[in-house]
């Protein structure tokens, strides 16, 4: 297990920053599709809204209820949303769970800002919670095309 200095270099001042800044916060009015997930472990959601135009995303909302390290995700994922297609998230969610799981590398641009969550492999009941934001917009997708 590791040492309580190491948890508190998991919560560093960028992480922590991150998810004081948080961007796109709140409910879209209409949107296209929704998704909502939950972390079974620590009980995190994050709920996301978004509109397409053409498959890419047009406008992106989200509430996130998740501790600071999925709060960052969701800072970094709200940050580069617009304009990215399933495709591109779906590759950002794996590469980030590789990175998160089996020590792979850090998630390609645009969302290679997620590179600052690379301490927190060794804390995977923290996992399901880093990847909300990313699941909740999958699932937002697929609830559009429903």
């Amino acid at each position: 297990m590791p040492a309580e200095t190491d948890l508190i270099e998991l919560y560093s001042k960028r992480i922590l920053a991150l998810a004081a800044a948080m961007p796109r916060t709140g409910r879209l009015p209409a949107p296209d599709g929704t998704g909502k997930v939950r972390a079974p472990l620590c009980g995190s959601t994050v709920t996301v809204d978004l509109t397409l135009d053409a498959g890419r995303v047009a406008d992106y909302a989200q509430d996130v209820r998740a501790c600071a390290l999925g709060q960052a995700a969701a800072s970094v994922v709200g940050d580069n949303i617009i304009g990215q297609d399933r495709a591109t998230l779906q590759r950002a969610r794996d590469e980030l769970a590789a990175m998160l799981r089996d020590g792979g590398p850090p998630p390609t641009a645009p969302f290679d800002g997620l590179a600052v969550l690379e301490p927190a492999r060794d804390y995977r009941n923290r996992h399901a919670s880093i990847l909300l934001a990313l699941d909740a917009t999958l699932a937002a997708f697929d609830d559009a095309a429903a």
